[in-house]
């Protein structure tokens, strides 16, 4: 027996995804740079590298144009591969990798990655409902 193909995923929607994705990533490292009352700006790229290199890591080895809104499919691939590269890349660069930022760039970036993308699921599944709802009920219409 043969898996079903999986749908075709629009351009637009991969498009979605990777400006998503990127943007949460280098907002992460903004806000990370602002908590620590350092200049934004002039160490933004140095900050989002690592975490942007993972990133697209992540969307390789997930294969997430396929299915770039699933939240645990792609998600969780994309999650994992952003904060464990990131933090490789860090300590070969000389950034510092202390625990306690491993666990809230881990927990905000499961926050951001996989989070937007549950609530895009839930939102197509409410979509897909209130659609079945009309077309059951031969009143609405």
């Amino acid at each position: 027996m043969t898996p079903a193909p999986l749908p075709r995923t629009s351009t637009g929607a991969i498009v979605v995804a990777i400006v998503l994705d990127v943007a949460l990533v280098v907002g992460f490292a903004a806000i990370g740079r602002a908590s620590h009352t350092t200049d934004i700006w002039t160490g933004l790229w140095q900050t989002a590298w690592p975490f942007l290199a993972g990133l697209a890591v992540g969307w390789a080895v997930t294969v997430a144009w396929r299915t770039p809104l699933a939240p645990v499919r792609t998600g969780l691939g994309v999650w994992a591969a952003t904060v464990l590269v990131g933090m490789l890349l860090r300590v070969a660069s000389g950034q510092g990798t202390a625990i306690p930022f491993v666990i809230v760039a881990s927990a905000t970036l499961f926050a951001a990655l996989v989070g937007w993308r549950l609530v895009a699921a839930l939102a197509r599944m409410g979509r897909g409902a209130r659609a079945e709802n009309r077309s059951a009920d031969p009143t609405r219409g």
